[in-house]
């Protein structure tokens, strides 16, 4: 579904993405970790057409997006979580989760889009009404990944999901990832603490200043001892 070949990312004169290669197959969940710095978040914004590669390039659906503006990229059905959240917190719920069904691929079916969303977190049909910024941060979240779904997406990325939740709502909010991944809802998870990440996914990537330097499936990093003491404290 996604295929990153060999890209080097600038931001400005610093480079900070070199020679990167990896996949995401259809119907996988897969999880890139590094710690403050590695390149994760530039990693997504590549692939949302933030940053364009000085080498390499992008597929997404064996279409070339390397050099595609993010609305185009938006429109063939790569939504994102972004770290922090960044709902619109002025706006109701509902007024949220309408503004994910934007494209136009979305909007027929809104209504049938907001049950799923309801179902996943039904707290979010209870405070429909209520202005999102008056949400705790276990619900803001909830109410940003519902707006990514909002847009029928067939690649969703998820930016540092956990970030500031409590052990509580932060098991919620995988349970959640759980049910998507076993309705074949394709995911790219960029996490700094990994256990959990690494438990709901397939395969993932280690990204350390950079560059991949181990890949292989979830299992296989879990059990990996440099990973364990650096990303698990283990």
């Amino acid at each position: 579904m996604l295929e990153v070949n060999g890209i080097d990312i600038f931001r400005g004169e610093a480079q900070i993405l070199w020679d990167l290669t990896f996949r995401v197959e259809r119907g996988e969940v897969v999880t890139v970790l590094g710690g403050n710095g590695a390149g994760k978040t530039t990693l997504m914004e590549s692939i949302l057409g933030l940053h364009h590669p000085k080498k390499g390039n992008l597929l997404f659906l064996g279409k070339s997006i390397t050099f595609q503006p993010s609305f185009q990229i938006i429109r063939m059905g790569v939504a994102c979580v972004p770290e922090g959240r960044r709902i619109f917190k002025d706006m109701t719920v509902y007024e949220n989760l309408e503004m994910g069904a934007y494209p136009s691929k979305a909007r027929s079916s809104l209504e049938e889009s907001l049950e799923w969303v309801f179902s996943l977190f039904p707290v979010l049909k209870e405070r429909k009404r209520q202005i999102a910024g008056t949400l705790s941060g276990g619900e803001q979240q909830m109410l940003a990944i519902g707006r990514a779904l909002m847009s029928k997406p067939i690649l969703l990325l998820l930016d540092e999901l956990s970030l500031g939740l409590s052990p509580k709502i932060t098991r919620e909010i995988y349970g959640t990832i759980e049910k998507l991944r076993e309705e074949g809802v394709t995911m790219l998870l960029i996490k700094q603490n990994a256990t959990l990440a690494l438990r709901h996914s397939h395969r993932g990537y280690i990204l350390e200043t950079g560059r991949i330097t181990i890949q292989g499936t979830s299992q296989e990093l879990l059990g990996n001892e440099h990973i364990r003491k650096a990303y698990l404290g283990m």
